[in-house]
């Protein structure tokens, strides 16, 4: 049986709840379920592609890029599969929205406050025997002490999320079971009475589509589907293929949907000169 609902975890899907113009007041509602000391009342979406200092500088590609109405920057990716370097890439990330504060002439240095923000399709390696769904990390010092507080960064393990409808009890419960689900539903569940919910759904639902969106969806599914199926197929075959190898493979399958070189990188890891070699 199809799918009512899109799948949230492909670029199109999440881009269509939470990406749009039209999806702003979905987000906000998620960002402040799960940042309730930012009090979002209203953001506006950035560019997300930022370039470094040189042409010769690595660019930082986002899938969620805004700005609160306190001028804060908020980064929000998606990550389906595990990358080596994740967390060094999200820490590469963060530092844009920093640099960018820069001002000329006479500047004291203050800054707004950063977050970044990964919905994580997988476990970190060395949580793999911890069951936490929230990982909000600060920088502290020796005393574990907050020495900074504008840069936060908050991780969501979603296969660590198992709680059932009966059991969710804040928003931040809803909005995890509707990202984890949605592709399951048949019918919007009862715990989703208010109106941002029921957007939610109606932003979903794949008969709503155009011809268009149906197409660009397909083709999101088909490289997460395929994305999917490289790495549970190493797994079941118990076959030790490197990181580079795998990596490789999805680059590949990237490549044959006609997916720009800037979101390979960025899904894969690979450099571009790498990636080139597979063309």
């Amino acid at each position: 049986m199809k799918a009512k609902y899109v799948n949230p975890f492909t670029d199109f899907g999440f881009k269509k709840l939470f990406g749009e113009d039209a999806s702003k007041l979905m987000l906000i509602d998620f960002l402040n379920s799960l940042l309730p000391d930012c009090k979002i009342k209203d953001l506006s979406f950035k560019d997300k592609e930022k370039l470094g200092l040189t042409d010769e500088d690595r660019r930082a590609v986002y899938d969620i890029y805004c700005e609160n109405d306190k001028g804060e920057k908020i980064i929000v990716e998606l990550q389906k599969s595990k990358q080596k370097y994740f967390k060094d890439r999200t820490i590469f990330y963060s530092s844009f929205p920093i640099q960018e504060q820069a001002q000329t002439g006479k500047w004291n240095y203050e800054l707004k406050s950063v977050y970044c923000i990964g919905i994580l399709d997988f476990n970190f390696e060395e949580d793999v025997n911890e069951k936490e769904v929230l990982h909000t990390v600060q920088l502290k010092n020796q005393n574990n002490q907050i020495f900074f507080d504008k840069l936060k960064y908050v991780y969501l393990e979603m296969p660590n999320f198992i709680k059932k409808e009966h059991e969710l009890i804040s928003r931040l419960d809803k909005w995890l079971y509707f990202i984890k689900h949605l592709e399951d539903f048949k019918s919007i569940p009862e715990i989703f009475t208010d109106n941002i919910f029921i957007e939610a759904f109606a932003k979903a639902e794949i008969a709503k589509y155009n011809e268009e969106e149906l197409y660009e969806y397909q083709k999101s599914l088909k490289i997460f589907r395929d994305n999917k199926a490289v790495v549970d197929t190493a797994f079941e075959e118990g076959e030790l293929i490197g990181e580079l190898n795998r990596n490789s493979q999805i680059a590949k399958l990237m490549l044959e949907n006609n997916e720009p070189i800037e979101k390979i990188i960025k899904y894969t890891g690979l450099s571009n000169e790498e990636i080139e070699k597979l063309i």
